[in-house]
């Protein structure tokens, strides 16, 4: 079976992209599951810092690598938004297969030199833990937005700029890159976000040799997917819309079997919708659809 790290530089030859899909129970983790061993697509688990604490770090390594053990298919997980050098010492320690350290919002040399300090940890794990950062801020609320988030700005000067993300990169030893282009998390009610600013993912693309992350997937249309991925984006991240299918599965599901108490049965119908909607997003990533 291929490491991640193969998996993703994999993604990146043939011009597709691994899905990453974040989780906060085990309805999410097998629907994810289901939606990937359909298609035959290795697959990405994601727990930011609030759904780790809220799982467990160990636990959730735990289960996905008797997952991908049992299987025998490329089901690997992320310690996804992590603010803090010591949080990401943790989700290494854990097991984690890659980590993020999220400096976007400090200035770019105090981001350096955490991410350096990340980076040197992984690498004396003894393991071949990812490690990824970011650059260029993109908010940090996944969640449905009435209007844009505050302090998000989609001008091109705005954007994380190729010269800074080369520096960057030759400064940390990063393994990937989360760069700001028109992205943002969560999504704005209605389900349709701004497009992507494909000439700067273009930009950066020819500037880097090593694999881009497009992160708060969630509310970018098929055709801005498509162009993201064919231009250099090797990982994309969904989040909210799987929260938001869950939700709404299960607010039907109670609705339709108000008697019924066993959560076996009602949460049936959560792992089905987070299923459909994965399914959707590893095709386009995928180049099937």
């Amino acid at each position: 079976m291929k490491s991640l790290r193969e998996c993703v530089l994999d993604a990146k030859q043939r011009g597709v992209a691994v899905g990453h899909f974040n989780i906060s129970n085990l309805e999410m983790l097998h629907g994810i599951v289901s939606a990937a061993r359909k298609l035959n697509v290795p697959v990405i688990i994601g727990t930011s810092e609030g759904e780790a604490d809220f799982i467990g770090m160990r636990q959730a390594v735990a289960v996905v690598k008797s997952l991908r053990e049992e299987l025998s298919f490329p089901i690997f997980i992320n310690a996804d938004h992590t603010y803090s050098v010591e949080r990401v010492k943790e989700a290494i320690d854990a097991g984690y297969d890659s980590v993020i350290f999220d400096g976007a919002g400090i200035s770019i040399e105090e981001n350096i030199v955490q991410t350096k300090q990340c980076v040197a940890y992984a690498r004396a794990s003894g393991r071949d833990v990812l490690v990824e950062a970011e650059l260029g801020f993109i908010g940090k609320s996944s969640k449905v937005h009435d209007v844009m988030p505050e302090g998000i700005n989609l001008s091109a000067d705005s954007l994380t700029k190729p010269e800074d993300a080369v520096y960057f990169v030759a400064e940390t030893g990063i393994d990937m890159l989360a760069p700001a282009v028109g992205n943002m998390h969560g999504m704005l009610k209605g389900g349709i976000d701004p497009s992507l600013n494909i000439d700067c993912i273009q930009k950066l693309a020819d500037a880097l040799s090593i694999p881009m992350v497009l992160h708060g997937g969630s509310g970018n249309s098929k055709d801005d997917f498509k162009e993201a991925v064919k231009r250099g984006m090797s990982v994309v991240h969904v989040s909210t819309e799987i929260r938001v299918a869950y939700k709404s599965a299960l607010k039907l599901a109670l609705q339709e079997n108000p008697e019924e108490v066993a959560p076996y049965k009602y949460l049936k119908e959560t792992v089905r919708a987070v299923e459909k909607v994965v399914e959707e997003k590893l095709k386009i990533f995928n180049n099937l659809s």
